[in-house]
């Protein structure tokens, strides 16, 4: 398993991490329980990929001075194409999470803290995640055809989801809630569950946050092997997609009243993919060049984001 990573990379990245969550843990939730405004958001959204730039500038910085300029180069053309992958299939689980607040009428206080604990399982569950595919795939080469056809498959599946509101009530996860917990029909503030008469009851609240843990498994399960297509290298994996994920809480509180605004979105995740997976099939073919993967990936979001804005999606049609 070959990696740019040593000692001192990956310290640099967890103490950038610790320190960014630290800060958002207690900046962001200034001032208590609060709505999140557009303003806020954008400022945080803005901040996070800055943030993102800027590890990338410092790597870059970190292997010209001990590397070369070609490894430097070579290394932050991926992480910045892994990156730009992971932040746009992350919109796809900010879409999920907008339904699953709104079904379950989560209130605007209470949804940082969903959101927080999402977050941190979300990183920790794709740092499990990715070095098991790390180890597996330098032992197997052949899985890098698996994880293409997956990609194929579960592209074309999301074109033809596309626009069409998930059935929850068909949730596995929520179906057995139902029937081993006893649920609460309201909300208790903050707290995921309470005691009445001697029995323990779980809130809404505790029922939002686990379909939220299951939709990150279910997403890691989806990008991850997308970012495989870019490099195997285990640093620029991890360091691309918790960058990525660090930015979903201000970018749910950012897309929250735009999400029709960009209804063919998931339309260009879909392609995008397809586009990956192919690019995995043909791996020992014809192997596309990085940089050719990064303008693709912009290419189908922008066409997909200005679509979205000259046709506006019609008056009561899912996004």
């Amino acid at each position: 398993m070959q990696t740019i990573g040593n000692v001192w990379l990956w310290g640099g990245f967890a103490v950038v991490v610790v320190v960014a969550l630290l800060a958002d843990l207690v900046l962001m939730r200034h001032g208590g329980a609060h709505k999140v405004t557009f303003k806020e958001a954008l400022y945080w959204s803005l901040g996070w990929v800055g943030l993102a730039l800027l590890f990338n500038a410092g790597l870059w910085w970190y292997l010209n001075e001990t590397a070369g300029a070609a490894m430097a180069s070579k290394v932050g053309l991926e992480f910045l194409t892994g990156y730009l992958v992971e932040k746009s299939l992350a919109v796809d689980n900010i879409f999920v999470f907008l339904m699953l607040m709104s079904y379950f009428a989560v209130p605007e206080e209470q949804r940082q803290r969903v959101l927080v604990i999402g977050v941190l399982g979300a990183i920790v569950l794709r740092g499990l995640l990715i070095f098991a595919g790390a180890a597996l795939l330098a032992k197997f080469h052949w899985l890098l055809y698996l994880f293409g056809a997956f990609l194929l498959v579960t592209g074309i599946k999301m074109w033809f989801a596309a626009g069409k509101e998930p059935d929850l009530e068909a949730n596995p996860a929520l179906r057995w809630m139902r029937g081993h917990l006893r649920l609460s029909p309201t909300y208790h503030g903050d707290a995921l569950s309470v005691k009445q008469g001697g029995v323990r009851w779980y809130t809404p609240l505790f029922v939002v946050l686990v379909l939220i843990c299951v939709t990150d498994v279910i997403f890691a399960v989806d990008s991850i092997p997308a970012i495989f297509a870019i490099t195997a290298d285990p640093f620029i994996v991890l360091t691309s997609n918790v960058f990525a994920v660090l930015g979903l809480r201000a970018m749910f509180f950012l897309l929250a009243g735009m999400a029709d605004r960009f209804h063919l979105l998931p339309y260009g995740l879909a392609v995008v993919l397809v586009f990956i997976g192919t690019k995995m099939l043909l791996i020992d073919v014809f192997k596309i060049p990085v940089l050719w993967s990064l303008a693709g990936v912009v290419v189908i979001l922008g066409v997909t984001i200005v679509l979205s804005l000259m046709r506006p999606a019609k008056p009561g049609a899912s996004a």
